[in-house]
């Protein structure tokens, strides 16, 4: 057996605002939006993030996820600058005893976006 890729569905009520946000500011590429189906998917990369409004089977008030998205990102400061005064920012962007720099943002539903990049990989 063999897992190939992880592909998060988030939910949101805002669709075509959080596409716009992640296509916008983040630098995603819309691929494929259905608003019939509330549903749409955004990639950059080797990245895809899906987002589904919550059907009626579904109890939703507001997102619920208690964890982070985690984006391995090379360079790192280049995403930070392209994102550091459009976005909510969780912390800015540092160097971590994991040997990690990294920064976060809150997308425009809560949730946490974690970009961060392995220090020995950073240039000299």
């Amino acid at each position: 057996m063999k897992l190939s890729a992880l592909r998060p569905m988030l939910w949101t009520s805002r669709l075509k605002e959080t596409v716009n946000y992640y296509t916008e500011i983040l630098g995603f590429k819309c691929g494929e939006f259905n608003e019939d189906w509330g549903w749409a998917a955004v990639h950059k990369d080797d990245v895809e993030i899906m987002f589904a409004v919550p059907n009626e089977h579904t109890p939703y008030e507001k997102p619920l996820f208690t964890g982070s998205f985690y984006i391995l990102v090379d360079p790192v400061d280049e995403m930070w600058e392209g994102v550091k005064d459009k976005a909510n920012i969780a912390y800015p962007i540092d160097n971590f005893e994991y040997e990690m720099r990294e920064f976060a943002i809150y997308d425009i539903n809560g949730y946490m976006l974690q970009f961060g990049q392995d220090i020995a990989t950073l240039p000299k």
